[in-house]
């Protein structure tokens, strides 16, 4: 196996204990820093050539976000790593009982195309915290951002203990074949999580994956339709609808449908102008391949808005789609380009069974002046995080987790679930080597009066409920 030796190497070093002291992890840490700081323009440059990512897209989402997640854990780390002690029963009074975050290893980070910095170095940051060695593979369909991680971010981190590999399928493929200790895997495609997880399964080795889906959105009669639109729109097509908690469709009356596309259509004007290709705010579709798979899907429903295309730059306009019925190929897989199908509801009870009725979502969406409405949404849905009143937006507070449930993924990160996402918590029990007397009812011969003396020391009792009058 090529990678055999690399993935040897990394575990001796981590065996040597390099990576466990706090010292060490904040160095490295620092060191990630220093990386977005001397490389941003590259950076920016990079994304651009990939996505035709606007740099203020770049700079708000590979650079901004990632800083956020290394402060936040620069800030914590010392907290994090602290034995976490736990209650102790009668018979346990005399020992040490906590829970100890230990690494697990070495550690294989596998990234996407769509947020190519972003979506490798926010985990990264969670592995490197809690004392592992890594091996990031960057996607190699952002070919130039591929380069840039590949040649220049092995310069700034340990080498013996961190390493980036590129290439495709046939790559990832071998690198699969060696036992790693935690695998951390984003992307949009379920199958794609599934040969993962078979691969991981022969070494028993423990998953995080980030899969997306198809993110429903859930407008109400009474909401203010301005803001409706303005907030839909930019999470639809920021990153030219290459993000993976995009508003994927809207469920929506007929009647707030009609009131919607007009304000759809001015929110648009007025973010990307008359021509949104003309526009330096607005992206491209990463590759051909993905271009044509989009394209096809503009065949669902009837265009209201946009619908326009180039395939020499990869270019598809904004596009709303209506009169989209659920069995149309647009509503069969998660769209992952600029286009919002709107499928039209009687009420909200019918918006919250169609959402239940399909596989659960990596995000719910739900507006409404109402929060009455709001709360209904999120109580009678399951998805792997839940945004009101606004898009996008729950994915920037590293406070909070961020991940799937079922076919949208599987494990959560950010912040301090970075950090304990890469760590195994370990149980530990410490006692003394005297006091042998307090262990004899525990001994045979055994009889009811030891059991009852254990009981009496180790049992946990139900707290009483308490009526104040």
């Amino acid at each position: 196996n090529p990678f055999a030796g690399l993935v040897s190497h990394l575990r001796a070093s981590w065996l040597s204990g390099k990576t466990r002291p706090m010292e060490y992890r904040v160095a490295q840490l620092k060191a990630l820093g220093r990386f977005l700081d001397d490389k941003k323009q590259e950076i920016l440059e990079a994304t651009a050539s990939d996505l035709g990512k606007a740099p203020f897209e770049a700079e708000l989402s590979e650079i901004l976000l990632c800083k956020n997640e290394l402060h936040e854990t620069l800030n914590n780390l010392s907290c994090w790593m602290k034995d976490e002690q736990v209650d102790r029963n009668l018979a346990m009074q005399l020992d040490s009982a906590f829970i100890r975050k230990d690494p697990y290893g070495v550690v294989l980070i596998i990234a996407p195309w769509n947020y190519p910095i972003h979506l490798f170095l926010v985990p990264l940051v969670g592995a490197i915290a809690a004392g592992n060695c890594v091996i990031v593979k960057p996607s190699e369909v952002s070919k130039k951002t591929e380069k840039l991680v590949a040649e220049t971010l092995p310069g700034y981190l340990d080498k013996d203990c961190f390493a980036v590999v590129t290439g495709g399928v046939q790559e990832t493929t071998r690198l699969l074949e060696n036992k790693f200790d935690y695998i951390f895997f984003t992307d949009s495609s379920p199958p794609v999580g599934r040969i993962i997880m078979t691969a991981a399964a022969k070494h028993l080795t423990p998953v995080t994956l980030e899969l997306g889906g198809k993110n429903p959105c859930y407008v109400s009669d009474t909401c203010d339709v301005t803001n409706v639109a303005r907030r839909v729109a930019w999470g639809r097509f920021f990153n030219a609808g290459q993000t993976c908690i995009a508003p994927d469709y809207l469920l929506c009356t007929i009647e707030m449908q009609e009131k919607l596309l007009p304000a759809l259509r001015k929110a648009i004007d007025d973010f990307y102008g008359p021509s949104p290709r003309e526009s330096p705010d607005f992206g491209r579709i990463v590759s051909d391949k993905q271009f044509q798979r989009v394209q096809r899907l503009l065949g669902s429903g009837r265009v209201a808005i946009g619908g326009q295309t180039d395939e020499a730059e990869r270019y598809i306009a904004p596009t709303v789609l209506v009169d989209v019925q659920p069995l149309d190929p647009v509503m069969q897989e998660e769209i992952f380009g600029p286009i919002l199908p709107i499928i039209i509801i009687t009420n909200m009870d019918e918006a919250i069974d169609f959402i239940n009725s399909r596989e659960r979502p990596l995000a719910v969406y739900a507006f409404s002046s109402d929060d009455k409405v709001v709360n209904q949404v999120l109580e009678r849905t399951s998805s792997g995080g839940f945004c009101g009143n606004d898009t996008l937006m729950h994915v920037t507070l590293p406070s909070l987790p961020f991940g799937g449930i079922g076919n949208s993924g599987l494990g959560t990160h950010h912040g301090k679930f970075s950090f304990d996402t890469f760590s195994h918590h370990r149980g530990c029990l410490k006692r003394g080597m005297g006091w042998e007397r307090l262990n004899a009812p525990r001994y045979p011969p055994y009889s009811q009066q030891k059991f009852g003396v254990i009981r009496a020391t180790s049992k946990v009792t139900r707290k009483s409920d308490c009526t104040l009058l």
